[in-house]
């Protein structure tokens, strides 16, 4: 990087993190792109399709991946989190924790060494749908395109059988953590959302009924490179569901749980509904629903959705759902307010839409920097030198996230005087 340069450090390595990373770079600055965990690509990269497009999200991310590669004014930091803050809008000190990926940049992504690691661990990409190795690669289209040990999982020198078949010699067990800090100017934080906790939702029985899921769990499910293939099935038995129940608003616009609307799900619901119907041309769908928010042009899918013959959409918000122990048949229990009455309905697998939580909770942020009541940031980039984009300042689509990245970068650029 050239040391005159104005720089800019973006905390998370999203669509909306590398958006405002790549966007400023071209512009002029320096840029630290740091991402908490192994790859770039975030919520993204773990999508079945984009929405409204409904087209596989590998498109999009291919195309930020491939102007990182090319731009040198980019410095990617994976597994770094940023541990503080100092200093003031102009003179920022930012310290930054890289944990040791244990595999260095001679790793050529051949396999070898997982054909001989011994121990699984539960494969966060797939909400743990599959299993990985201990050292494994995060997903099939990660950035950097490196492998990485699991350090809570992987037995160390007691073990090191990878070691012994790496023939590039890309593996050191004993690598250890980090600390370094850089210089910024100003300050982006776009480090998106997490689902809600299910768990929290006693009444509709996710963690104690296998076959009640999330829908990124779904997400993963339709995935093409997902650990189904594609197709939707019950965790219970790997069966192909005959009859699927989507429960939106899952402690969204709840005041016991999220009291806003996450602005994602009524769309992801339609997507999913969509992409099951390709997948399982005779299963039958029942949407569950509070309101139908999706607007402008998105309306033709909610259409496509309702023409189809096999697929309810019911009014009302779900009350409980329960399982036969015996069956793991479930039965959803709503109120169905178009008639009054109250409604049921039988399903092999049911599909919570849960709601967005911004990424902020333990966030270093610069002095001034607010957070909503709801742990959104308030970004004030003339004052306190930070801006953000993506979902961590609201629920968006990506389409919104997208231009608001854009705009970011820009109210960066004149926050730093570049």
């Amino acid at each position: 990087m050239d040391p005159g340069r104005k720089t800019l450090v973006v905390i998370g390595g999203g669509m909306s993190g590398m958006t405002v990373a790549l966007e400023a770079a071209e512009a002029g600055m320096a840029v630290h792109l740091v991402e908490a965990g192994p790859s770039l690509g975030g919520r993204v990269a773990a999508l079945a399709r984009y929405f409204p497009k409904m087209c596989p999200p590998t498109c999009g991310i291919e195309i930020n991946y491939r102007r990182l590669r090319r731009n040198p004014d980019v410095v990617v930091h994976t597994l770094t989190r940023v541990t503080a803050v100092a200093g003031t809008p102009g003179a920022f000190e930012v310290t930054l924790r890289t944990e040791p990926r244990r595999v260095n940049g001679r790793c050529t992504a051949c396999g070898e060494c997982v054909a001989v690691c011994p121990v699984e661990r539960p494969d966060d990409f797939n909400h743990g749908l599959a299993k990985t190795r201990a050292i494994y690669l995060p997903h099939a289209m990660s950035y950097p395109m490196t492998y990485v040990i699991d350090g809570t999982s992987c037995k160390g020198a007691e073990c090191g059988e990878c070691v012994k078949t790496c023939r590039y010699g890309a593996i050191d067990l004993g690598e250890a953590a980090t600390t370094r800090t850089v210089h910024a100017h100003a300050i982006a934080v776009a480090t998106g959302w997490t689902p809600y906790d299910a768990t929290r939702l006693t009444n509709l029985g996710f963690g104690r009924f296998q076959n009640v899921v999330t829908n990124v769990m779904m997400e993963r499910m339709l995935a093409e490179d997902g650990p189904t293939g594609g197709k939707p099935v019950c965790p219970s038995d790997g069966r192909t569901p005959a009859r699927i129940a989507f429960v939106q608003c899952a402690g969204s616009r709840d005041r016991n749980h999220l009291p806003y609307c996450s602005a994602v799900c009524c769309g992801a619901s339609l997507k999913e509904a969509i992409i099951v119907r390709e997948a399982a041309p005779d299963c039958e769908m029942a949407i569950f629903y509070i309101d139908r928010r999706v607007m402008g042009r998105n309306e033709e899918v909610l259409a496509k959705v309702e023409a189809d013959p096999k697929t309810r959409l019911v009014r009302g918000k779900v009350a409980q759902v329960s399982e036969d122990p015996a069956t793991h048949a479930l039965r959803v229990t709503a109120e169905d307010t178009a008639t009054g009455t109250r409604s049921e309905w039988e399903a092999d697998l049911v599909v919570l839409a849960t709601g967005m939580v911004p990424n902020t909770e333990g966030l270093p942020l610069p002095s001034g920097c607010a957070l909503d009541e709801f742990g959104f940031v308030v970004p004030d980039g003339e004052t306190t030198g930070t801006v953000a984009a993506g979902c961590v300042v609201r629920p968006a689509v990506m389409t919104q996230c997208m231009q608001e990245a854009t705009g970011a970068a820009i109210q960066a650029l004149i926050t730093a005087g570049a």
